[in-house]
């Protein structure tokens, strides 16, 4: 007896709960990590998305960039934009 191959589970959906703002970059770190400081006055431990490090976008101290954060942890992001 064959099984169906449709599944009785739904389709997972993306999580939308990411917090995204815009800061600066106070410092560079080991391991592609930063220490971003948001326009909030938030402090955030930042590291390069993985589209931004496939294309060799550099980051540096003094540049203004977008991080997306998780609301669980908001002291660890992600660098998803460099503003030019």
């Amino acid at each position: 007896m064959r099984r169906s191959n449709q599944s009785s589970k739904p389709a997972k959906e993306p999580k939308g709960d990411k917090l995204e703002f815009d800061g600066v970059v106070q410092e560079a770190l080991p391991n592609a990590m930063f220490r971003v400081k948001a326009d909030n006055g938030l402090g955030v431990l930042a590291t390069i998305s993985g589209r931004m490090r496939q294309y060799y976008i550099k980051i540096l101290p003094g540049d203004r960039v977008t991080v997306e954060v998780s609301p669980y942890d908001p002291t660890r992001g992600r660098i998803t934009y460099r503003h030019k």
